[in-house]
């Protein structure tokens, strides 16, 4: 995601890298490059052009400190700006309703009703909501099947009624459901087409004037790029949706949607999909995606996704086990189970300043733990609980158990050592306590190397 805009941007920073000031003309020639990576990234045009001279007029009307670069300046101006083009500051759902509904819409292929099933767990597990999904798609069976099975997996109900084909009248059925069973969240899948109808149109104005939804959210794939922006401006016009949520995000996009979809329906971004879990539905944040554009990572969001995994007694535990060298395997298995719940792993390690571009070329696969598993797997439990006496004959026998070779062993054996001792040096602090309650990236010190 935005890669190559990143790429694009760092080198139009470089044409002032050893000016003394900013002036007229090496801004020019710099934001000449801007505007030639935002278009390559699939921006609006109109869009790239207006934040190109509003990056340039508050450039040139300010006085660079003896202590700031140009560039630096530079990477500042365009980062505020970009984060205002997304829209500022994450915008909330308006959960005000009892019940609270919510109405999706979009085409398909977007991901609506995977989506609807993601935002029902955000909803259940981060803000202690009751969500009840409703099905409303009456014309695919496998869009109620495939809603009925991510209900089952994430434990929210679902109402669906197979005998009707009025989705209106599932609607407000569903709506009825909630009341009499105190569900405090509604959330309405509708029925897609593979291009915009009046047929479509009309089907989803109908079901919002009925049931009156707090929230109209318009889903949108991001990979689909400038025709993302169209479809958006064309619901928007017939249905005021509320925000927008953008899906896979973390494909192979150039992120033209997000950057331009804020300025041309004027609505804000308020989730982006990024991965295929259930889990992987982020509030969107245009500071931070700025941040990430510009190569500065994402601190904030990755220790926020480590609290939510962080129990403070079992820290504590940990802690006081860490001090006295008892850290053993069973905990470094509990780590990696923590750390694989938190995402996908090349998403996670963009997250930190650097590494992102570091790893641009390098497959992360998410079955990375998969070996060392294995491994741990197949140590007895007294083995798991006193490392210190794995010998050689014990070794080979993991080894054989676990499918891998000796050497795998003798690393894993070596680099838990290593995080052992590092572990110890950074419990002093709440965030060393954080820090030690969560393992290294596969790759980074005290964790096996990617192949």
């Amino acid at each position: 995601m935005f890669e190559n805009l990143s790429e694009r941007l760092e080198r139009s920073f470089k044409i002032l890298k050893g000016e003394g000031r900013i002036s007229e003309i090496n801004v020019a020639e710099t934001l000449k490059d801007v505007r030639r990576a935002l278009l390559d990234a699939d921006v609006n045009y109109k869009v790239a052009k207006t934040f190109t001279d509003t990056v340039k007029q508050k450039a040139l009307g300010q006085n660079v400190l003896t202590s700031v670069k140009p560039g630096q300046l530079m990477v500042k101006i365009v980062h505020d700006e970009l984060a205002e083009l997304m829209g500022g500051q994450a915008a909330e759902l308006n959960l005000s309703g009892r019940p609270a509904v919510i109405l999706m819409a979009g085409l398909n292929g977007a991901g609506k009703t995977t989506l609807s099933g993601k935002l029902a767990l955000l909803l259940k597990s981060k803000k202690n909501r009751r969500p009840l999904l409703v099905a409303c798609d009456v014309y695919r069976p496998a869009a109620i099947e495939q809603l009925r099975v991510l209900a089952e997996q994430i434990d929210v109900p679902v109402y669906m009624n197979m005998e009707s084909k009025d989705p209106v009248a599932i609607a407000l059925e569903g709506i009825r459901e909630a009341k009499a069973k105190g569900f405090d969240t509604v959330i309405v899948d509708t029925a897609g087409r593979l291009a915009i109808d009046e047929a479509l149109m009309k089907e989803i104005a109908a079901i919002k004037d009925a049931v009156r939804p707090d929230e109209t959210l318009f889903v949108v794939d991001a990979m689909t790029g400038q025709d993302a922006v169209n479809t958006a401006k064309e619901f928007n016009e017939r249905l005021d949706y509320d925000g927008v949520v953008l899906t896979k995000l973390d494909g192979d996009t150039r992120g033209g949607a997000a950057l331009s979809i804020r300025t041309v329906v004027d609505k804000p971004i308020k989730f982006v999909g990024t991965g295929e879990k259930m889990e992987a539905l982020d509030v969107f944040h245009p500071d931070r995606m700025a941040d990430r554009i510009l190569g500065m990572g994402d601190i904030v969001s990755l220790v926020e996704r480590a609290q939510e995994q962080y129990d403070e007694e079992e820290a504590r535990k940990l802690q006081r086990k860490i001090q006295k060298n008892q850290f053993d395997f069973n905990d470094f298995l509990a780590q990696i189970q923590q750390i694989k719940k938190m995402g996908n792993l090349k998403d996670l390690a963009s997250m930190i300043p650097g590494v992102g571009k570091a790893l641009k070329d390098v497959e992360i696969d998410d079955n990375a733990f998969k070996g060392i598993e294995a491994i741990i797997l197949s140590m007895t439990p007294k083995e798991r609980k006193n490392p210190e006496i794995l010998n050689q004959s014990r070794k080979n026998r993991i080894a054989k158990g676990s499918g891998t070779s000796l050497q795998e062993v003798n690393r894993l054996v070596k680099q838990f050592d290593q995080t052992r001792k590092m572990m110890k040096m950074v419990t002093g602090s709440k965030m060393g306590r954080m820090m030690a309650h969560m393992p290294k990236m596969p790759g980074m010190a005290g964790m096996p190397k990617i192949k």
